[in-house]
């Protein structure tokens, strides 16, 4: 079996055959010539197929140890993909604490049809085994999770969820599959929103589902060409690219996300940081199991409460930009409560642990030196 860096350059990628180009060209076409009715070279319209997206998807089930790979317009659009496998009835466990947009889709949207959503804490499975019900079809997992780094332990959750019957889909998108690799553990279907760590350059927005069950693929291609949710060639062409340097950018992700992490903690004007990372955590020791390393996503609280204070610190860094989104190159820094989980009411994010003095941390490929001195001015 290939290492993993090996495994990424080479991911999807076949020099093309009529020119030899050794990087995957951008098929940028709506349609194909076909030699006669249903005689083509297996490609009809865009929607249903595009030789760049083709090479892709083979790519994001190489990376992911899967055996088949779908790629959409953004992580939204493949999280909706997974639900429209569900009717009116089915009921869905969630993780309590998981990203601001997958709630709202859930709630917002998928409510009014009549699935139900139960959110639980994952990280106690005996809290997600008593919430099965025979009408649960689904487990929603995110581990670790945006923005509170909980872990969940994939493997037990996996063990519940056949012993149900029902889907485990593990939204893998903080720990990449350089870190983590769900269906090794038992899960039936992985999500990316690869427009984080697989793109990893902030300059595309994409969605992965990738699957080893093959009637499992074929009703979510189904759902992917009827509702056509499809990223364009051009978003497929950076991907593609992106994997290639995927275990070099992340290897330097975590090596900087620990010097912050334990930086942060040391810090006198910082009350908690939530890293995996650290022994004391409680999901450590399955963190440690489930994944290669800790990974560059942090998220800390500040001892001087109060939104004018937040607010000073987010509007004092240099090298930090304050913006949605993770896992690019450049190191990023975000409020969830009015940014990326706004959408989650503020009871709820309270309850689940979410406090209005959280902040987020994507820490990016910089010298780690150069982004402690950008904190150190910054948080005083």
């Amino acid at each position: 079996m290939k290492k993993l860096g090996t495994k990424y350059i080479h991911a999807g990628a076949n020099p093309d055959p009529s020119t030899g180009a050794i990087m995957t060209p951008i098929f940028q076409t709506s349609t194909y010539v076909q030699e006669s009715p249903g005689v083509n070279k297996g490609f009809e319209y865009a929607r249903s197929q595009n030789p760049t997206r083709q090479a892709l998807e083979e790519a994001l089930a190489v990376i992911e140890n899967g055996k088949f790979g779908l790629a959409f317009s953004s992580g939204v659009a493949a999280t909706d993909a997974v639900i429209k496998l569900l009717v009116p009835g089915d009921e869905v466990i969630a993780a309590a604490d998981m990203y601001g947009g997958t709630y709202r889709l859930f709630t917002k949207v998928f409510e009014k049809f009549g699935i139900v959503f139960r959110y639980v804490d994952t990280t106690d499975v005996a809290a997600v085994k008593a919430a099965i019900t025979p009408k649960t079809k689904l487990i929603w997992l995110e581990t670790p999770t945006n923005p509170l780094m909980n872990i969940t332990d994939i493997a037990a959750i996996a063990a519940i969820s056949k012993e149900a019957g029902t889907i485990l889909c593990v939204d893998n998108t903080f720990a990449s599959p350089y870190l983590q690799n769900p269906l090794d553990l038992g899960a039936d279907i992985v999500m990316h929103s690869a427009t984080k760590y697989l793109g990893g350059h902030s300059d595309v927005i994409q969605g992965a589902l990738v699957i080893n069950d093959q009637a499992l693929r074929d009703q979510l291609y189904f759902i992917q060409k009827s509702c056509g949710a499809v990223p364009g060639p051009m978003d497929c062409f950076l991907v593609l690219r992106g994997i290639k340097t995927l275990h070099l950018r992340m290897q330097q992700h975590c090596i900087n996300g620990e010097k912050i992490a334990h930086w942060l903690r040391a810090h006198p004007g910082v009350s908690k940081v939530y890293w995996p990372g650290f022994e004391d955590q409680p999901g450590y020791a399955i963190a440690k199991k489930q994944m290669r390393g800790f990974g560059g996503m942090i998220s800390f609280e500040l001892k001087k409460e109060g939104v004018e204070e937040v607010n000073r610190v987010l509007s004092s860094t240099k090298l930090f930009s304050l913006a949605e989104s993770l896992g690019g190159v450049e190191s990023l820094i975000n409020h969830p409560a009015t940014m990326t989980h706004a959408s989650i009411p503020r009871e709820e994010r309270i309850k689940n642990g979410l406090s209005d003095s959280l902040i987020r941390l994507s820490v990016g490929v910089e010298d780690a030196e150069d982004l402690i001195e950008d904190l150190k001015q910054a948080i005083g």
